[in-house]
Parts: C-alpha cells; structure tokens; sequence
C-alpha cells in the first residue's frame, strides 16, 4: 500500500514543472536561432564581405 501512495505522488507530483517548461522553450529557441543562421549564413556573409570590400576601395591598406 505504502508502494502504491509514493508511486501517486510520483506521477502526480507537479513540482518542477515550470522549470522543465523553460527548458524546452528554451531548446526551441536555440534550435529556431540554429536554422535561422544556417539558412541566412551565406548570405549574411556575402554581405560582410561586400561591406569589406567597398571600405577597402576608399581606405586601401598600406
């Protein structure tokens, strides 16, 4: 019986919960910023490059 009472409270227990709910948000999230920043990578980078390559024109280096 004592058996049967904690296995209850095992799986009706609701303590941490919240945490467990920021957690998977926030592994939604990352894993939201990791797509994002595969599919925008290249052309993020074209453009820091674009970027480079006209400062250089009006500073060229010595």
């Amino acid at each position: 019986m004592i058996l049967l009472t904690q296995l209850k409270h095992f799986f009706w227990d609701d303590s941490g919960q919240g945490m467990v709910e920021y957690g998977l948000i926030l592994a939604l999230i990352a894993v939201v910023v990791i797509v994002a920043i595969k599919a925008l990578g290249g052309s993020v980078s074209g453009i820091f490059n674009k970027i480079a390559e006209e400062v250089e024109e009006f500073a060229p280096a010595e």
